[in-house]
């Protein structure tokens, strides 16, 4: 069994093998024309299920043979141009060469003395986010796993810093559009969800600073803390960013802390165009912002982090034990990241974004970023001059929100079932993926664009397969119904 360990004797063997998995993975892309197969959980469990784990194949091309059965079959690619669902982007090829060398490699960033260079390279990353930002010499931060532990990170920052220990007190404050995480992250923080004080949102779908400005008020008047306020740059039903300058003076003016929930917005930070970057303009006044660059910046998840404005809130998240980075360390000035992180052992998820700048430059990373933006605009046009559908609002970033609404009168509630059905029906047919919501109550469809080989014909088609589901799911009904 030695023979499957990597080290200086199996590297031969190591090429080998994982040169066959990127060649079944490379022709899998290549011969790829749809981004689902359709297949059902109904079609996938058994085979799953009826694999033997105690009986090892010993062979890896067999287990690639296998994995093409229960895996790179019925994946749903994400590289395809009509795939248009969640906030998953196509990854940049620079990006999975550098997940390719810290898989096999395998350092891991909680100390010094386990990864060396990497930890370097990941607070050179750091440092040039935080300066892309606009946060100030002071900055600092940390890479984590996704969007949901930056925001617990930074929401556990502002708690330490908040001025009670009273937890029944303290109160965080977001839009109606905000990312669940905040609520999750008041819970886990021993708050409870009913902390987080719902913001309504303008016709934009972008918090209403005169709202803010009320519920920051009252919450004083009644003797509680206004902990913090997360503003989000980037929505992810709408891809709205909040009025981050003026909830910046709110911040200043009742001494909360003010978080920037940029995970999918923060692909701006690499724009090329002046008028786009200008979107984020507010952004340097945070305290804390989380950045998901596995979304807008196209790096293979998990790559995300959390930054700050001054560095000393990190220390909210430090522990020391003598086995890993004891108090001397710290003394000793060695840069154990671990000391900043809620994460024990941690991917070098760094090095991805480090051989993508290094490859493409930030104006390349923010060119692709630009191109799913122009497309969105394009979308929206299409969607608006459609008689078949309804467009919540012009996008900010790449995400649309629509729905069906068929020309004969109908009740909302059907045309609600349509929707749901034409989102469910386009899956299984495996031609196209989309994403769906609700708005004002009722459901509705989404297309989240962060593909640049996607084209407005990409668009149109999908639209046209969407009326053809819901139009045959009313018809039907009205069949039955007679």
């Amino acid at each position: 069994m030695r023979s499957h360990l990597l080290n200086d004797t199996t590297a031969e063997h190591y090429r080998r093998s994982v040169t066959e998995g990127v060649e079944r993975v490379a022709r899998k892309l290549a011969t790829t024309r749809r981004p689902f197969t359709g297949a059902g959980v109904d079609d996938l469990a058994p085979l799953i299920d009826g694999i033997d784990l105690d009986r090892p194949l010993g062979d890896a091309s067999a287990v690639l043979d296998e994995l093409e059965d229960v895996y790179l079959r019925d994946a749903v690619y994400f590289h395809h141009p009509r795939y248009l669902g969640h906030l998953n982007c196509p990854v940049v090829i620079p990006a999975v060469l550098g997940e390719a060398v810290l898989s096999a490699v395998n350092s891991s960033l909680d100390t010094w003395d386990q990864s060396a260079g990497g930890t370097l390279i990941e607070r050179r990353l750091i440092d040039w986010t935080a300066a892309r930002i606009g946060l100030g010499p002071a900055a600092d931060g940390v890479f984590t796993s996704g969007g949901t532990q930056s925001n617990l990170q930074s929401l556990l920052l502002a708690r330490e810093e908040a001025k009670t220990n009273d937890l029944a007190k303290l109160r965080v404050f977001a839009s109606e559009c905000s990312h669940f995480s905040v609520q999750k992250s008041a819970q886990l923080l021993g708050m409870g969800r009913d902390s987080v004080v719902s913001i309504p949102t303008d016709h934009a779908k972008r918090m209403q600073t005169v709202a803010l400005a009320r519920a920051l008020e009252r919450c004083v008047d009644e003797g509680n803390v206004p902990m913090a306020v997360v503003a989000t740059a980037g929505t992810t039903d709408f891809g709205s960013i909040d009025p981050l300058p003026g909830i910046a003076e709110l911040c200043d003016r009742y001494g909360a802390w003010m978080h920037v929930d940029a995970a999918y917005g923060c692909g701006l930070l690499a724009s090329p165009t002046p008028a786009r970057r200008a979107l984020l303009d507010g952004i340097e006044r945070a305290d804390s912002v989380t950045v998901d660059y596995h979304k807008s910046f196209f790096q293979p998840v998990s790559s995300s982090a959390v930054l700050v404005r001054d560095a000393s809130t990190l220390r909210h998240a430090t522990y020391h034990a003598d086995y890993l980075n004891p108090r001397r360390a710290a003394e000793e000035r060695i840069p154990n990241q671990v000391d900043k992180s809620l994460q024990t052992t941690r991917r070098f998820d760094a090095l991805k974004l480090w051989m993508t700048l290094r490859t493409m430059g930030a104006d390349g990373i923010g060119s692709l970023f630009d191109e799913v933006c122009e497309l969105a605009v394009a979308g929206w046009q299409l969607l608006a001059a459609d008689p078949r559908y309804d467009v919540v609002v012009a996008p900010t970033l790449s995400t649309l929100v629509f729905r069906y609404v068929p020309a004969a009168a109908t009740s909302a509630a059907e045309i609600d079932r349509a929707n749901l059905h034409a989102r469910k029906a386009l899956f299984a047919s495996g031609e196209a993926v989309v994403a769906g919501t609700t708005s004002g109550g009722r459901q509705y469809l989404k297309f989240t664009l962060l593909n640049p080989e996607t084209s407005v014909d990409d668009i149109a088609a999908v639209l046209d397969l969407i009326a053809g589901h819901a139009e045959q799911y009313l018809g039907e009904n009205l069949v039955h119904a007679s």
